[in-house]
């Protein structure tokens, strides 16, 4: 989806229509959860400063989001792609992997079935969405971001290698901007400079990425469309307007996130067995702190006791801007019946 949570603002507030729209963000330390297109046309972008963001564009318009909303209209786009194949693997409320090799409606053109559901997307919903298609996840979804916005691209069996050679180095899935410096002092600025490397190269300076860099840009993915992704954690978080720096506040403000994680947590019928605690300080470094319980918990009387043990596990020594709990080691895995517990012995 283009700009999804601020693409439904606009569509549910015809004012906002053509305007500079960010969701989230807008608080002295809030963060940009979306940005419209008119937005970014001032460099404002998700995951930045609301702060930063109003720098750039002092006519931005700040609007809060409303998951619930942005929830409902996820599942009526899912619907559609369910009409074409059964092998939808959900990235997030705005985004999905589709096999289409084999589909519901006879179609032999993934490009043609692409632009089928876009175009129902936009009758149905009233929303625009770009689409990438291609052999595999990794071509396919570089793809979708080549239109952009209200547009798609398709990248052909014959084709695949020849636009991964050209590629620049850090549009390649697992190159961050570290590794892209790293690959760059290397003499590696393109798909073709990777290709050039051997795997014992790859091997040496990245370890277990090299097997996949190696293999990605030859084309060469194993990864399918997986319908039933199993979610792995479950958590909540919370940036302060201003620093905390007292326990008690800090506390205050757990208890709150612990009451978010049980809702989320009971909302989706799962309970977990690991604790994580999460810090981020005033000089944006984060840390976390983790225990796994003896038994699956989803209420916060049941796991508070351990966050609380966590936080006291090391002292605080600067303020903290962020505080974050998350519950992993959940019980939607196939063998969770038969969890292995360690008996505790008195030595």
């Amino acid at each position: 989806m283009d700009a999804f949570f601020a693409s439904v603002e606009q569509m549910d507030r015809p004012e906002l229509q053509g305007k500079p729209v960010a969701v989230g963000g807008g608080s002295e330390r809030g963060v940009v959860a979306a940005a419209s297109y008119e937005a970014r046309k001032f460099g404002v972008r998700s995951a930045m400063p609301g702060r930063r963001a109003r720098s750039l564009c002092p006519q931005l318009i700040f609007v809060k989001p409303r998951f619930e909303r942005y929830k409902e209209i996820s599942t009526k786009i899912r619907h559609i792609f369910y009409e074409y194949t059964d092998l939808v693997e959900p990235l997030s409320l705005d985004e999905a992997f589709l096999d289409v090799t084999q589909n519901h409606v006879n179609n032999p053109s993934a490009t043609h079935i692409a632009r089928e559901i876009r175009e129902r997307i936009k009758q149905e919903v009233g929303l625009n969405a770009s689409a990438g298609i291609s052999i595999n996840k990794f071509t396919a979804k570089i793809a979708s971001d080549i239109n952009k916005p209200n547009g798609q691209k398709t990248i052909a069996p014959e084709a695949v290698i020849g636009f991964l050679e050209e590629l620049p180095i850090q549009k390649f899935f697992g190159v961050g901007k570290v590794t892209a410096k790293r690959m760059n002092q290397m003499g590696i600025f393109k798909g073709k400079d990777l290709k050039a490397q051997s795997l014992a190269f790859l091997h040496q300076n990245f370890g277990k990425q090299g097997q996949h860099f190696y293999d990605i840009v030859r084309g060469i993915q194993y990864s399918k469309v997986e319908p039933d992704r199993i979610r792995k954690s479950v958590g909540a978080e919370n940036t302060f307007s201003q620093d905390i720096s007292n326990t008690a506040g800090m506390l205050e403000k757990l208890s709150e996130i612990a009451i978010e994680l049980e809702k989320r947590l009971q909302r989706n019928s799962l309970k977990g067995r690991t604790l994580t605690l999460k810090l981020k300080y005033s000089d944006f470094s984060t840390h976390t702190r983790s225990k796994t319980l003896l038994h699956f918990v989803d209420k916060k009387a049941e796991f508070f006791d351990t966050v609380v043990e966590l936080m006291n596990q090391e002292p605080i020594e600067q303020p903290v801007r962020l505080l974050g709990i998350s519950i992993s080691n959940l019980n939607n895995h196939a063998d969770s019946g038969s969890v292995h517990y360690q008996l505790k012995l008195d030595f």
